[in-house]
């Protein structure tokens, strides 16, 4: 199903033979609201008013936004609106977005939002976060604009949160201007925070992506190894977000100081880290960090790979130990493609395939957007002897690679 959230409402409705008033009631919204959604009068319609109409239509919302054949394509139009969220400014003439006459969301729904945004961008949802981002970045500002104290300090941490998300959206899309962007304003959103210690140092880690994205390493190991020293946990402090969001900046540096050529250098950082994540003592996927034994673990196989040595990569693997905690489908997805790719390196095919196979499965639309597994599945196909059959044809479809 595709076509726009106007026709696909109108679409489904009457083929459920119900009234707008009908289907107003049993999603328990007015019915002005589905009127001016089907006139296409509404432009934003906020992801929970999209849910209850779903639900009321017995349809995914995703289906209900045209996103379910296609989740993978991303549109023009979605690009720019992501970008329009994240440069609006009242510092520029017309270009606040603190007009809009809709009413401001009230502080539950507002931090339910939030959430659900990050959940679709740690479950590599893109098209229903590039739907819901927009419109979460704009609900955020206004609501700040609203409040203060308290709910102004709690408002710019929500805030922070979501530019996080654009400039890390923005990244894996490979807008890495628009990441620098809207990492720059988490970082100055961050100070304003009921938390601007660990909200500024999440928002550097941000920026430290953005660098490496852009080929400045030693910028980016040089401002993760600063915010690290000034978050670093004490030796007997068991701050799981602390210690969480000091193992993600140091896996920055690590990373930024292998593409640097400085392996060992980035050996020792990895050690550090995963000295932190065992006294951590499980996993742990919050906005704030994604961090633990496990998550650790996978970070110096992956930096195996990278450094050229699969052997090691396979072998590190078999030794990683089992989640004691929430570890997302896209970082499991990850790691399975840096295997797949030790695996293919080493032309243990079959085994290769069967990693990609299993990255499919955790994080389909995160898979598809990543170099790695189409570099991969290409190498699989093209020296591949013989016929492999269905399944490795779907693969390399699904890899871009047909």
């Amino acid at each position: 199903m595709s076509g726009s959230l106007a026709e696909n409402l109108a679409r489904f409705r009457k083929a459920r033979n119900l009234s707008q008033e009908e289907l107003a009631a049993a999603a328990d919204v007015g019915v002005d609201t589905v009127s001016r959604i089907e006139r296409g009068q509404r432009q934003t319609t906020r992801p929970s008013t999209v849910t209850k109409l779903a639900q009321a239509l017995s349809v995914p919302p995703g289906v209900l936004l045209g996103m379910a054949l296609n989740a993978h394509v991303v549109r023009d139009a979605e690009i720019g609106r992501l970008r329009q969220a994240i440069t609006a400014s009242g510092e520029v003439p017309g270009l606040d977005d603190l007009a809009d006459t809709a009413p401001v969301s009230d502080w539950p729904s507002l931090a339910e939002a939030g959430h659900a945004a990050w959940q679709a961008y740690v479950d590599g949802r893109h098209g229903q976060l590039l739907y819901a981002l927009p419109i979460l970045l704009t609900d955020a500002r206004r609501y700040v604009h609203a409040t203060t104290g308290d709910a102004n300090a709690a408002a710019q941490r929500l805030l922070c949160t979501a530019y996080r998300l654009g400039a890390g959206i923005a990244g894996r899309l490979d807008l890495d201007d628009l990441a620098w962007t809207a990492a720059e304003r988490a970082l100055a959103v961050a100070r304003r925070s009921d938390d601007p210690e660990i909200d500024t140092a999440i928002s550097v880690r941000y920026l430290v992506w953005t660098l490496i994205k852009q080929g400045r390493t030693a910028d980016a190991e040089r401002v993760a190894v600063k915010a690290a020293e000034q978050i670093e946990p004490r030796m007997l402090d068991r701050d799981v977000i602390r210690a969480g969001v000091f193992g993600n900046l140091l896996f920055n540096a690590a990373n930024a100081a292998l593409r640097s050529g400085c392996g060992d250098r980035a050996q020792d950082l990895l050690a550090v880290a995963q000295s932190v994540a065992v006294r951590a003592g499980g996993d742990n996927a919050t906005e704030a960090a994604i961090f633990g034994p496990r998550v650790a673990a996978i970070q110096l196989v992956e930096h195996a790979v990278r450094r050229g040595a699969p052997e090691t990569a396979l072998q590190l693997a078999e030794k990683i130990p089992g989640p004691r905690g929430p570890v997302p489908p896209f970082w499991e997805a990850g790691h399975r493609l840096h295997l797949a790719h030790a695996a293919a390196q080493l032309r243990r095919d079959h085994l290769a395939v069967k990693l990609l196979d299993e990255a499919r499965e955790l994080a389909p639309d995160w898979v598809r957007r990543q170099p790695l597994g189409a570099a991969v599945m290409r190498d699989l196909v093209d020296t591949a002897t013989r016929r492999r059959g269905r399944h490795f044809a779907g693969l390399a479809a699904h890899y871009g690679v047909l």
